[in-house]
């Protein structure tokens, strides 16, 4: 629900003919309601323009910290408390506030469709009034808590031209009875205005996003317990602890749930007799596409939102393998080719001319070559690589520049068995995954520059990478991680400035340029890299607790004992870790984390 701690001007607002996204969840959120009607004033009659709306309390709890939070809700609110039991100790909280005032103002936010006759038709987030409460809601347990409202003077909304008739009608309609939590109290009122501002503040946040619409279904017993994960959740969300395009990701889903259990709800509503058989089958679709997202919601919940996991196939594309005549091509991608560009190939080399770069990949087959000339390009066929094949730029790396798509999942992901990039600038740009994800097969990256905006290149289990002579930075988390029973070799490249967010103090320096998994062993080889400016340590490794008999969680091995240096060598040893002439600036060297 929006909200607002400044002043809100009251806009002029007229219908446009063309469409435009609502940030109102789908269906009226105050019931059924009225039908739809027209919004403004007839443009004959004379009626005086609404005020601006006052400022609001604002919302308090962003800048309250995660401990905090966990005090209030898991110490206070819900302690001891079942899933089943969360909305009466909500409702219990937030009316032993309400019932020290009988009446004060507030601003009611609701959803345009209350008033358009096409909500669709107009970019608007909410309509505002102004309105006197009467606090005598009822007992409920429910978290739709009810207030009786009734519009206050002077006539005041975020909508200057809206009829007053029309607001009236609208509420006659629902029978003056709207949710609590779409209220939202005026600054300047007593102390107890505020105490109640604050706690719905405090309920709406739980309902935003902590609550779950299946958590009653759940048997839990520790629920306060699982609050407090979804708390941490959330945190790492704000502080950029999970990258951002995978939070956007989350909770783009986690609202499509919500309108889609809305539309569950409003479907079997509108069933008034024996469902016929398109409708039983109907409402069986709706309801197993929300046992499906629901499924995924749980369980990026409880990997706490990593990339990877569950770790299944990215690419489901199957392998063409080499051409049956054993011939292979070399794509030149360019918007024109000279004959000066071709000129250092030998006369029997087969070429194809594309003027994109997902047009070559979609044209290759094991065996042949993609050279790219200098420009910038996208090519959503990076994130399906299935065939053996060399893609290289034709110049140096900083003229051949390749952006992810901002709206795909994935940037440069192989499971090919020998996949090699040369010469190339990768940038990444709102994907979710690592900026290269090596799924299965071998892939080398040769004098690349990696510009990184969520996770580093990950080598899943089984997989194996080798770069040289190359540049990673900038990845939110290890510049490269390694999963358990992956191969790296890591020869003469810089990793600097990755693990560049705000880590809670648990995890401060818990990664930084190498980051490595170690059931079942990886092996590592690393020769002339320079590791520097990293949040964190140079190498990582992360030890489950019950094999690495110590405590305290991370060990420096800079100027450290006996004890964790025989610790240190036998890790080494089991790891296959060969590093020699490796540089490392800025960072705290080695770690072993306990995981």
């Amino acid at each position: 629900m929006a909200s607002s701690g400044s002043e809100e001007g009251a806009a002029e607002v007229e219908p446009s003919s063309g469409q435009s996204s609502r940030s109102w969840p789908a269906g009226p959120s105050s019931g059924s309601g009225p039908s739809r009607r027209p919004l403004l004033s007839n443009q004959g009659e004379e009626e005086a323009e609404a005020d601006p709306l006052p400022a609001q309390y604002p919302s308090h709890l962003g800048a309250v910290p995660g401990r905090d939070k966990v005090a209030l809700y898991c110490d206070r609110l819900l302690r001891g408390c079942k899933a089943e039991d969360a909305n009466e100790a909500m409702s219990k909280y937030l009316l032993e506030k309400l019932k020290m005032k009988e009446k004060w103002l507030g601003v009611w936010k609701t959803n345009p469709e209350l008033f358009f006759i096409n909500s669709e038709d107009v970019l608007i987030p909410f309509v505002g009034i102004l309105v006197e409460v009467s606090c005598k809601p009822s007992q409920s347990t429910s978290s739709h808590l009810k207030a009786s409202i009734s519009v206050a003077e002077p006539f005041s909304s975020n909508i200057a031209n809206i009829s007053r008739e029309l607001v009236d009608n609208v509420l006659e309609e629902l029978d003056h009875s709207v949710p609590l939590l779409e209220i939202y109290p005026v600054e300047g009122q007593d102390m107890v205005v505020f105490d109640i501002a604050q706690a719905l503040d405090v309920v709406r946040f739980f309902y935003d996003f902590l609550w779950r619409d299946w958590d009653e279904d759940e048997s839990c017993e520790t629920y306060a317990a699982l609050v407090e994960e979804r708390i941490k959740l959330w945190c790492d969300i704000e502080n950029g602890t999970i990258p951002v395009p995978i939070g956007q990701r989350f909770r783009k889903n986690l609202e499509k749930y919500k309108n889609m259990h809305l539309e569950l709800i409003q479907y079997q509503s509108n069933i008034k007799e024996e469902p016929t058989a398109e409708e039983a089958v109907e409402c069986w679709k709706k309801y197993y596409e929300l046992v499906m997202l629901c499924g995924l919601l749980k369980i990026w919940e409880d990997l706490r939102l990593r990339a990877h996991g569950p770790l299944t196939p990215r690419i489901l594309r199957r392998r063409r393998g080499h051409r049956d005549d054993g011939k292979a091509v070399t794509h030149i991608v360019a918007k024109t080719m000279t004959a000066e560009m071709v000129k250092d190939f030998s006369v029997d080399t087969l070429l194809q001319q594309h003027d994109n770069l997902n047009m070559a990949l979609d044209s290759c087959y094991s065996g042949d070559k993609v050279v790219i000339f200098p420009g910038e390009y996208k090519a959503l066929n990076l994130s399906m690589l299935t065939e053996d094949i060399i893609i290289q730029g034709a110049g140096k790396p900083e003229e051949i520049v390749i952006v992810s798509e901002p709206t795909h999942e994935s940037f440069v992901v192989s499971k090919a068995q020998n996949v090699k990039l040369m010469h190339l600038t990768l940038v990444q740009q709102g994907t979710v995954d690592g900026i290269v994800v090596v799924e299965s097969g071998h892939m080398t990256f040769v004098n690349c520059i990696l510009k990184c905006e969520g996770t580093g290149v990950c080598v899943l289990t089984g997989a194996s990478l080798t770069i040289t002579n190359s540049e990673i930075t900038g990845a939110q988390g290890a510049g490269v991680e390694l999963h358990p029973g992956s191969t790296a070799i890591l020869e003469g490249n810089k990793i600097h400035h990755c693990n560049n967010f705000k880590t809670s103090e648990s995890s401060q320096g818990a990664l930084g340029g190498i980051n490595i998994k170690v059931v079942p062993v990886p092996k590592l080889k690393m020769k002339n890299n320079h590791i520097y400016s990293n949040n964190g340590y140079g190498v990582t490794i992360l030890q489950p607790t019950d094999q690495l008999s110590t405590t305290g969680g991370i060990l420096e091995f800079t100027a450290s004992g006996d004890a964790e240096e025989d610790i240190l060598s036998k890790l080494m040893h089991e790891l296959s870790l060969e590093m020699s002439s490796n540089t490392l600036d800025d960072i705290k060297g080695l770690s072993i984390v306990n995981s």
